[in-house]
Formats: C-alpha cells, structure tokens, sequence
C-alpha cells in the first residue's frame, strides 16, 4: 500500500477547482514540497505546468515589485526560497487551525475569488489613447490572483509591526470569504472589474 503524498507531510491535495474556466490552469499535482527547479520554465504556457503552491511561492520571493520597479523592498523574503516554504507552511498551520478546514482548499477558494475576469487594455487610436474592457485569459486570471494575494500580504506586513504570516493569514481567509474589507486582493479585483465595466 503507497502511502498519500501530502503538502509538507500534512495536507492533501484532493481539492476540486469549482471555477470551470481555471480548471486547466490550476496544477494541483501532489508533492512533498513542491519544487520544479524550473525545469518547465522554457516550454510555452509553463506556468500551468507547476504546482499552484509553488507558483505562489515564486510570487512570494519578489513582492515588492510591481509593474517595472520595486514599489517596496523585498529584501526581506528573497533569495532563500526554504524561508518562504516555511512561512507559508507557518501559514497554512494556523488557516487550518481557524477554519478548521484543508488549508489546500481554502487557498484554492481564495484564489478562484481573487481572479479577475476582465481588465482595461489600452491602445493608440490616431493621437488619442483608448482604454477598452477586454476579457481576462485563464493563465493570467490565475497568475494576478496570485501575485495580488503575495502583494497584498506583504503591504500588510512592511515596515509594520504585524508579521508576513499574520498578514498572509489574514489575506488568504479575507479572499476565500470574499471579503474586500479584509482583503486587498479581492478589492483590487473589484476596483479592476468597476473600471471595465465603465469602458465597454
């Protein structure tokens, strides 16, 4: 009898991605600690091909960089990605500890809330800039909704006195209850949505 592949020995990764949209691109594939050493990194539409835990990990190495620059410093997470395993192992711990559910499934929820489904794009028409609602792809919808959730994390936390774990706690269970009030992530999608909608 093989014994279950658990995230950190702990947490199993039998999650269903209610979203039907993200289904393809939400790899929840078990593993001990996922780590792919970015072997997938070459191959066109890679991102779907790594762990979803994994994927958010690499967003966590750099949060403080937004668009082209540093808005924060993220001198303080990156480089060690061990250190970042184990504040999201920290994490989960306690998610499972106040939700008393999977930590696994309530992350996948708050992922699947947190993603946008369109977004402004802007071209040039003439000498005028004309901002268009345009719908978001499935890849990209996943990729925002986790670098939103990092972000927004590390916000709460920089030059603050409460730590990357509380503020990772705090953001994960606001996006999976689909709070805007606890959730960075979840407002900056709604801010998002607001701003398509006026431009269809």
């Amino acid at each position: 009898m093989t014994k279950e592949i658990k995230l950190f020995g702990k947490w199993d990764f039998n999650v269903e991605v209610k979203d039907e949209g993200l289904k393809r691109y939400i790899n929840l594939e078990p593993k001990i600690i996922p780590h792919s050493k970015g072997r997938h990194a070459k191959r066109q539409f890679h991102k779907s091909k790594m762990n979803l835990i994994e994927r958010f990990v690499n967003k966590m190495m750099v949060p403080g960089h937004q668009g082209k620059k540093h808005k924060y410093s993220s001198g303080h997470v990156v480089g060690k990605k061990e250190k970042n395993f184990k504040i999201l192992k920290e994490a989960f711990e306690r998610i499972e500890k106040i939700t008393k559910k999977n930590p696994i499934e309530v992350f996948v929820r708050a992922v699947e809330n947190a993603a946008l489904r369109e977004e402004i794009a802007s071209y040039q028409v003439g000498g005028i800039i004309v901002r268009k609602a345009v719908v978001t792809s499935p890849q990209r919808r996943v990729d925002l909704a986790l670098r939103n959730l990092a972000q927004a994390a590390y916000r709460k936390s920089f030059g603050k006195k409460k730590s990357i774990v509380d503020a990772l706690v705090e953001e994960i269970i606001g996006a999976y209850q689909n709070d805007p009030n606890k959730s960075d992530a979840i407002k900056e999608k709604e801010r998002i949505e607001k701003e398509a909608e006026a431009s269809r």
